[in-house]
Protein backbone atom coordinates (compact mmCIF):
# COMPACT_ATOMS: atom_id res chain seq x y z
CA UNK A 1 0.00 0.00 0.00
CA UNK A 2 0.95 3.66 -0.20
CA UNK A 3 2.74 3.07 -3.45
CA UNK A 4 0.96 5.29 -6.00
CA UNK A 5 1.42 9.09 -5.88
CA UNK A 6 -1.84 11.01 -5.83
CA UNK A 7 -0.39 13.95 -7.75
CA UNK A 8 0.47 13.67 -11.45
CA UNK A 9 4.11 14.57 -10.82
CA UNK A 10 5.90 15.37 -7.55
CA UNK A 11 7.56 18.41 -9.15
CA UNK A 12 4.13 19.96 -9.75
CA UNK A 13 3.03 19.70 -6.13
CA UNK A 14 4.10 22.25 -3.50
CA UNK A 15 2.79 21.44 -0.05
CA UNK A 16 3.13 25.06 1.03
CA UNK A 17 1.06 26.52 -1.81
CA UNK A 18 -0.64 23.92 -4.06
CA UNK A 19 -4.27 22.96 -3.41
CA UNK A 20 -4.37 20.09 -0.93
CA UNK A 21 -6.43 17.00 -1.84
CA UNK A 22 -9.75 16.44 -0.08
CA UNK A 23 -9.61 14.73 3.29
CA UNK A 24 -10.02 10.98 3.21
CA UNK A 25 -12.91 9.29 5.02
CA UNK A 26 -14.75 12.46 6.01
CA UNK A 27 -17.09 10.39 8.21
CA UNK A 28 -14.26 8.69 10.16
CA UNK A 29 -14.69 9.11 13.90
CA UNK A 30 -10.99 9.48 14.71
CA UNK A 31 -8.16 10.82 12.61
CA UNK A 32 -4.52 10.61 13.70
CA UNK A 33 -1.63 12.57 12.20
CA UNK A 34 1.82 10.99 12.61
CA UNK A 35 4.89 13.21 12.16
CA UNK A 36 8.52 12.10 12.35
CA UNK A 37 11.93 12.70 10.81
CA UNK A 38 12.93 9.04 11.31
CA UNK A 39 11.38 7.69 8.12
CA UNK A 40 13.45 6.66 5.12
CA UNK A 41 13.49 3.99 2.45
CA UNK A 42 16.21 2.06 4.28
CA UNK A 43 15.22 2.94 7.85
CA UNK A 44 13.91 0.41 10.32
CA UNK A 45 11.56 0.21 13.29
CA UNK A 46 9.75 3.56 13.13
CA UNK A 47 8.98 3.19 9.43
CA UNK A 48 7.77 -0.37 10.03
CA UNK A 49 5.58 0.80 12.93
CA UNK A 50 3.93 3.57 10.90
CA UNK A 51 3.25 1.36 7.91
CA UNK A 52 1.83 -1.36 10.19
CA UNK A 53 -0.42 1.30 11.73
CA UNK A 54 -1.45 2.29 8.19
CA UNK A 55 -2.55 -1.28 7.45
CA UNK A 56 -4.54 -1.34 10.69
CA UNK A 57 -6.27 1.95 9.79
CA UNK A 58 -6.96 0.84 6.21
CA UNK A 59 -9.03 -2.09 7.50
CA UNK A 60 -11.18 0.10 9.80
CA UNK A 61 -13.48 2.66 8.12
CA UNK A 62 -14.00 4.56 11.39
CA UNK A 63 -10.31 5.62 11.34
CA UNK A 64 -8.10 7.74 9.10
CA UNK A 65 -4.39 8.53 9.22
CA UNK A 66 -2.07 11.17 7.82
CA UNK A 67 1.69 10.50 7.93
CA UNK A 68 3.94 13.55 7.51
CA UNK A 69 7.63 12.84 6.90
CA UNK A 70 10.54 14.48 5.09
CA UNK A 71 11.49 13.44 1.58
CA UNK A 72 13.52 14.40 -1.46
CA UNK A 73 10.50 16.24 -2.94
CA UNK A 74 7.00 17.27 -1.90
CA UNK A 75 4.67 14.36 -2.62
CA UNK A 76 1.29 12.97 -1.56
CA UNK A 77 0.16 9.33 -1.65
CA UNK A 78 -3.26 7.96 -0.67
CA UNK A 79 -4.57 4.46 -0.01
CA UNK A 80 -7.61 3.23 1.93
CA UNK A 81 -7.99 6.00 4.48
CA UNK A 82 -4.26 6.61 4.83
CA UNK A 83 -2.42 9.61 3.39
CA UNK A 84 1.34 10.01 3.44
CA UNK A 85 2.79 13.45 2.75
CA UNK A 86 6.50 13.83 2.08
CA UNK A 87 7.91 17.32 2.52
CA UNK A 88 11.16 18.27 0.84
CA UNK A 89 13.97 18.52 3.38
CA UNK A 90 17.78 18.40 3.33
CA UNK A 91 19.62 15.21 4.26
CA UNK A 92 20.88 14.98 7.83
CA UNK A 93 24.70 14.78 7.61
CA UNK A 94 26.09 11.32 8.44
CA UNK A 95 22.59 10.01 9.09
CA UNK A 96 21.40 8.76 5.73
CA UNK A 97 18.61 8.13 4.77
CA UNK A 98 17.11 10.63 7.22
CA UNK A 99 16.19 14.21 6.35
CA UNK A 100 15.37 17.32 8.35
CA UNK A 101 11.75 18.39 8.73
CA UNK A 102 11.95 22.15 8.09
CA UNK A 103 8.73 22.93 6.18
CA UNK A 104 6.93 24.85 8.93
CA UNK A 105 4.40 26.49 6.59
CA UNK A 106 3.62 23.20 4.85
CA UNK A 107 3.09 21.34 8.13
CA UNK A 108 0.75 24.10 9.34
CA UNK A 109 -1.29 23.88 6.13
CA UNK A 110 -1.53 20.09 6.39
CA UNK A 111 -2.57 20.06 10.07
CA UNK A 112 -5.22 22.74 9.49
CA UNK A 113 -6.49 20.94 6.40
CA UNK A 114 -6.54 17.40 7.77
CA UNK A 115 -8.02 18.39 11.16
CA UNK A 116 -6.82 15.31 13.08
CA UNK A 117 -8.30 14.52 16.47
CA UNK A 118 -4.83 13.64 17.78
CA UNK A 119 -1.21 14.08 16.63
CA UNK A 120 1.58 11.62 17.40
CA UNK A 121 5.15 12.93 17.30
CA UNK A 122 7.73 10.25 16.55
CA UNK A 123 11.04 12.15 16.72
CA UNK A 124 12.32 14.58 19.35
CA UNK A 125 14.19 17.38 17.61
CA UNK A 126 12.50 19.85 15.23
CA UNK A 127 9.24 17.97 14.72
CA UNK A 128 7.61 18.48 18.16
CA UNK A 129 7.97 22.25 17.93
CA UNK A 130 6.93 22.50 14.27
CA UNK A 131 3.84 20.39 14.91
CA UNK A 132 3.01 22.24 18.13
CA UNK A 133 3.20 25.52 16.20
CA UNK A 134 1.01 24.06 13.43
CA UNK A 135 -1.65 22.92 15.92
CA UNK A 136 -1.77 26.22 17.84
CA UNK A 137 -5.30 27.35 18.51
CA UNK A 138 -6.84 23.99 17.59
CA UNK A 139 -6.42 22.32 21.02
CA UNK A 140 -5.48 19.12 19.21
CA UNK A 141 -3.71 16.91 21.77
CA UNK A 142 -0.18 15.73 21.04
CA UNK A 143 1.34 12.45 22.17
CA UNK A 144 5.08 11.84 22.07
CA UNK A 145 6.36 8.36 21.15
CA UNK A 146 9.77 7.88 22.76
CA UNK A 147 11.29 5.81 19.94
CA UNK A 148 14.92 6.83 20.47
CA UNK A 149 17.19 6.73 23.52
CA UNK A 150 18.61 10.19 22.77
CA UNK A 151 20.35 10.68 26.17
CA UNK A 152 22.45 7.54 25.71
CA UNK A 153 23.31 8.44 22.11
CA UNK A 154 24.23 12.01 23.10
CA UNK A 155 26.47 10.90 25.95
CA UNK A 156 28.42 8.56 23.64
CA UNK A 157 29.80 11.61 21.80
CA UNK A 158 31.98 12.43 24.81
CA UNK A 159 34.88 10.60 26.41
CA UNK A 160 35.04 11.99 29.95
CA UNK A 161 32.57 10.58 32.49
CA UNK A 162 31.54 14.00 33.80
CA UNK A 163 30.95 15.31 30.28
CA UNK A 164 28.95 12.21 29.41
CA UNK A 165 26.76 12.81 32.45
CA UNK A 166 26.33 16.46 31.54
CA UNK A 167 25.21 15.52 28.00
CA UNK A 168 22.77 12.96 29.37
CA UNK A 169 21.32 15.42 31.92
CA UNK A 170 20.86 18.17 29.32
CA UNK A 171 19.15 15.78 26.92
CA UNK A 172 16.79 14.46 29.60
CA UNK A 173 15.91 18.03 30.53
CA UNK A 174 15.09 18.78 26.90
CA UNK A 175 12.96 15.65 26.51
CA UNK A 176 11.03 16.49 29.68
CA UNK A 177 9.98 19.76 28.01
CA UNK A 178 8.42 17.76 25.18
CA UNK A 179 6.76 15.35 27.62
CA UNK A 180 5.25 18.12 29.74
CA UNK A 181 3.72 19.63 26.59
CA UNK A 182 2.21 16.31 25.52
CA UNK A 183 -0.97 14.56 26.59
CA UNK A 184 1.06 11.35 27.08
CA UNK A 185 4.45 9.80 26.36
CA UNK A 186 4.34 6.32 24.86
CA UNK A 187 7.26 3.90 25.17
CA UNK A 188 7.59 0.34 23.92
CA UNK A 189 9.09 -1.51 26.91
CA UNK A 190 8.33 -1.78 30.62
CA UNK A 191 11.93 -0.91 31.46
CA UNK A 192 11.73 2.17 29.26
CA UNK A 193 8.54 3.26 31.00
CA UNK A 194 10.19 2.87 34.41
CA UNK A 195 13.16 4.98 33.27
CA UNK A 196 10.96 7.78 31.91
CA UNK A 197 9.00 7.87 35.16
CA UNK A 198 12.24 8.07 37.16
CA UNK A 199 13.27 10.98 34.93
CA UNK A 200 10.12 12.89 35.83
CA UNK A 201 8.02 12.32 32.71
CA UNK A 202 4.29 12.69 33.40
CA UNK A 203 1.65 10.38 31.91
CA UNK A 204 3.91 7.57 30.65
CA UNK A 205 2.13 4.73 28.85
CA UNK A 206 3.78 1.41 27.98
CA UNK A 207 2.59 -0.03 24.64
CA UNK A 208 4.91 -2.60 23.02
CA UNK A 209 5.51 -2.68 19.30
CA UNK A 210 4.32 -5.66 17.31
CA UNK A 211 5.23 -8.11 14.60
CA UNK A 212 3.34 -9.19 11.49
CA UNK A 213 3.01 -12.82 12.52
CA UNK A 214 1.63 -13.76 9.11
CA UNK A 215 4.97 -12.76 7.61
CA UNK A 216 7.44 -13.42 10.43
CA UNK A 217 6.84 -16.97 11.61
CA UNK A 218 8.79 -20.12 12.35
CA UNK A 219 7.20 -22.07 9.48
CA UNK A 220 9.73 -20.36 7.23
CA UNK A 221 12.56 -22.28 8.89
CA UNK A 222 11.56 -25.33 6.83
CA UNK A 223 12.98 -23.58 3.74
CA UNK A 224 16.29 -22.58 5.33
CA UNK A 225 18.53 -24.55 2.98
CA UNK A 226 16.77 -23.28 -0.15
CA UNK A 227 16.94 -19.67 1.06
CA UNK A 228 20.65 -19.95 1.87
CA UNK A 229 21.32 -21.43 -1.55
CA UNK A 230 19.38 -18.64 -3.30
CA UNK A 231 21.26 -15.96 -1.34
CA UNK A 232 24.62 -17.72 -1.77
CA UNK A 233 25.15 -17.97 1.97
CA UNK A 234 27.60 -20.49 3.44
CA UNK A 235 26.45 -23.68 5.19
CA UNK A 236 28.22 -22.78 8.46
CA UNK A 237 26.20 -21.44 11.43
CA UNK A 238 25.08 -17.88 10.66
CA UNK A 239 24.56 -14.96 13.04
CA UNK A 240 22.74 -12.04 11.41
CA UNK A 241 22.18 -8.36 12.09
CA UNK A 242 19.59 -6.49 9.99
CA UNK A 243 19.31 -2.74 10.30
CA UNK A 244 21.13 0.52 10.08
CA UNK A 245 24.92 0.58 10.14
CA UNK A 246 25.52 3.40 12.61
CA UNK A 247 27.91 3.92 15.52
CA UNK A 248 25.18 3.72 18.14
CA UNK A 249 24.51 0.12 17.06
CA UNK A 250 28.01 -0.80 18.36
CA UNK A 251 28.58 -3.44 15.70
CA UNK A 252 32.33 -2.92 16.04
CA UNK A 253 32.22 -4.64 19.46
CA UNK A 254 30.76 -7.72 17.76
CA UNK A 255 33.39 -7.64 15.02
CA UNK A 256 36.12 -7.35 17.69
CA UNK A 257 34.94 -10.69 19.07
CA UNK A 258 33.97 -12.64 16.00
CA UNK A 259 37.35 -14.00 14.93
CA UNK A 260 37.41 -15.94 18.22
CA UNK A 261 33.76 -16.98 17.78
CA UNK A 262 34.38 -18.25 14.27
CA UNK A 263 37.49 -20.13 15.37
CA UNK A 264 35.55 -21.85 18.19
CA UNK A 265 32.22 -22.53 16.47
CA UNK A 266 32.66 -21.99 12.73
CA UNK A 267 29.90 -19.37 12.82
CA UNK A 268 29.98 -16.60 10.22
CA UNK A 269 28.64 -13.07 10.70
CA UNK A 270 26.09 -11.60 8.25
CA UNK A 271 25.32 -7.86 8.28
CA UNK A 272 22.25 -6.81 6.29
CA UNK A 273 21.43 -3.14 5.79
CA UNK A 274 22.96 0.23 5.03
CA UNK A 275 24.16 3.30 6.86
CA UNK A 276 26.94 5.79 7.51
CA UNK A 277 29.18 3.30 9.33
CA UNK A 278 29.39 0.74 6.52
CA UNK A 279 32.83 1.78 5.22
CA UNK A 280 34.30 1.70 8.72
CA UNK A 281 32.87 -1.76 9.37
CA UNK A 282 34.22 -3.08 6.07
CA UNK A 283 37.64 -1.68 6.97
CA UNK A 284 37.66 -3.45 10.36
CA UNK A 285 40.44 -6.09 10.72
CA UNK A 286 37.74 -8.78 10.70
CA UNK A 287 35.68 -7.01 8.02
CA UNK A 288 36.93 -9.15 5.15
CA UNK A 289 35.33 -12.22 6.80
CA UNK A 290 31.97 -10.51 7.36
CA UNK A 291 29.19 -11.20 4.86
CA UNK A 292 27.58 -7.89 3.85
CA UNK A 293 24.21 -7.76 2.11
CA UNK A 294 22.16 -4.67 1.13
CA UNK A 295 19.04 -3.48 2.91
CA UNK A 296 16.07 -5.81 2.30
CA UNK A 297 12.95 -3.82 1.40
CA UNK A 298 10.60 -6.77 0.99
CA UNK A 299 9.28 -7.89 4.38
CA UNK A 300 8.70 -11.50 3.30
CA UNK A 301 12.21 -11.74 1.93
CA UNK A 302 13.53 -10.37 5.25
CA UNK A 303 11.49 -12.95 7.18
CA UNK A 304 12.92 -15.74 5.02
CA UNK A 305 16.43 -14.45 5.66
CA UNK A 306 15.95 -14.19 9.43
CA UNK A 307 14.45 -17.68 9.59
CA UNK A 308 17.38 -19.07 7.57
CA UNK A 309 19.92 -17.88 10.16
CA UNK A 310 20.84 -19.54 13.45
CA UNK A 311 21.14 -16.46 15.69
CA UNK A 312 20.19 -12.78 15.50
CA UNK A 313 22.62 -10.29 17.09
CA UNK A 314 21.26 -7.08 18.68
CA UNK A 315 24.31 -5.03 19.76
CA UNK A 316 22.70 -1.58 20.13
CA UNK A 317 22.43 -0.45 23.79
CA UNK A 318 20.23 2.53 22.86
CA UNK A 319 17.34 0.51 21.41
CA UNK A 320 13.96 1.47 22.85
CA UNK A 321 12.33 -1.68 21.45
CA UNK A 322 14.47 -3.52 18.87
CA UNK A 323 11.82 -4.47 16.34
CA UNK A 324 14.10 -6.49 14.05
CA UNK A 325 15.15 -8.63 17.02
CA UNK A 326 11.53 -9.45 17.87
CA UNK A 327 10.80 -10.19 14.21
CA UNK A 328 13.71 -12.65 14.31
CA UNK A 329 12.27 -14.20 17.47
CA UNK A 330 8.92 -14.65 15.72
CA UNK A 331 10.82 -16.59 13.04
CA UNK A 332 12.25 -18.85 15.74
CA UNK A 333 15.71 -17.28 15.60
CA UNK A 334 17.26 -16.81 19.08
CA UNK A 335 18.87 -13.50 19.97
CA UNK A 336 22.37 -12.58 21.12
CA UNK A 337 21.91 -9.17 22.78
CA UNK A 338 23.94 -6.58 24.63
CA UNK A 339 22.86 -6.54 28.29
CA UNK A 340 21.52 -2.99 28.00
CA UNK A 341 18.50 -1.45 26.34
CA UNK A 342 15.23 -2.93 25.23
CA UNK A 343 16.29 -6.14 23.51
CA UNK A 344 17.88 -7.46 26.70
CA UNK A 345 14.45 -7.15 28.32
CA UNK A 346 12.92 -9.34 25.58
CA UNK A 347 15.68 -11.93 25.90
CA UNK A 348 15.44 -12.11 29.68
CA UNK A 349 11.64 -12.33 29.70
CA UNK A 350 11.49 -14.97 26.97
CA UNK A 351 14.53 -17.13 27.66
CA UNK A 352 15.01 -16.97 23.90
CA UNK A 353 18.62 -15.85 23.84
CA UNK A 354 21.80 -14.87 25.67
CA UNK A 355 23.13 -11.45 26.69
CA UNK A 356 26.63 -10.01 27.01
CA UNK A 357 28.17 -7.09 28.89
CA UNK A 358 28.17 -3.67 27.26
CA UNK A 359 31.31 -2.93 25.24
CA UNK A 360 32.99 -6.22 26.22
CA UNK A 361 34.25 -8.19 23.22
CA UNK A 362 35.45 -11.02 25.47
CA UNK A 363 31.93 -11.41 26.81
CA UNK A 364 30.52 -11.28 23.28
CA UNK A 365 32.73 -14.26 22.45
CA UNK A 366 31.57 -16.15 25.56
CA UNK A 367 27.88 -15.40 24.96
CA UNK A 368 28.05 -16.25 21.26
CA UNK A 369 29.64 -19.63 21.99
CA UNK A 370 26.97 -20.27 24.62
CA UNK A 371 24.03 -19.49 22.33
CA UNK A 372 25.48 -21.54 19.47
CA UNK A 373 25.67 -24.61 21.72
CA UNK A 374 23.39 -27.64 21.79
CA UNK A 375 20.41 -25.89 23.45
CA UNK A 376 19.81 -23.68 20.40
CA UNK A 377 16.47 -25.45 19.52
CA UNK A 378 15.09 -24.77 23.02
CA UNK A 379 15.98 -21.07 22.80
CA UNK A 380 14.42 -21.00 19.33
CA UNK A 381 11.11 -22.34 20.65
CA UNK A 382 11.07 -19.90 23.57
CA UNK A 383 11.80 -16.96 21.26
CA UNK A 384 9.00 -17.88 18.88
CA UNK A 385 6.45 -18.42 21.67
CA UNK A 386 7.28 -15.05 23.25
CA UNK A 387 6.78 -13.11 20.01
CA UNK A 388 3.51 -14.86 19.24
CA UNK A 389 2.20 -14.40 22.76
CA UNK A 390 3.00 -10.73 23.28
CA UNK A 391 3.61 -8.93 19.99
CA UNK A 392 0.70 -9.27 17.60
CA UNK A 393 0.23 -5.91 15.78
CA UNK A 394 -3.56 -6.10 16.05
CA UNK A 395 -3.40 -6.27 19.84
CA UNK A 396 -0.84 -3.43 19.90
CA UNK A 397 -2.98 -1.07 17.82
CA UNK A 398 -6.20 -1.98 19.62
CA UNK A 399 -4.50 -0.72 22.76
CA UNK A 400 -2.94 2.34 21.09
CA UNK A 401 -6.20 3.53 19.57
CA UNK A 402 -7.88 2.89 22.92
CA UNK A 403 -5.38 5.36 24.42
CA UNK A 404 -6.17 7.85 21.63
CA UNK A 405 -9.88 7.46 22.38
CA UNK A 406 -9.33 8.14 26.09
CA UNK A 407 -7.27 11.25 25.38
CA UNK A 408 -9.65 12.69 22.77
CA UNK A 409 -12.96 11.52 24.24
CA UNK A 410 -13.87 9.97 20.89
CA UNK A 411 -15.89 6.75 21.16
CA UNK A 412 -14.57 4.01 18.88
Amino acid sequence: MLAAPLTAAPAEFRAGSSPLPARLREDARLGVLDATEWFGETSGGIRTYLLAKARYVAARPQLRQTIVVPGATDEVEDDHGVRIVRLRGPAIPRHRPYRFMLATRSVSRIVQHERPQIIEVGSPFLVPWIVRHAARGSRTPLVYYHHTDVPRIASRAFGHARTKQWASDVTWRYLRQIAHRSAATIVATAGGADELQRQGFPRVIHIPLGVDLGVFNADRRAAREQVRAQLQLPPEPLTVFAGRFAREKELDVVLNAWERVERATGARLLLVGAGPDEARLRAHPYGSRVLFRPFVHDRRALAELLAACDVYVAPGPAETFGLAAVEAMACGTPVLSVRSGAVAEHVERSGGGVTYALGDADDVSRAAQTILSADLPLRSERARAFAEREHDWRVVFDRLFGVYAEITGVAL
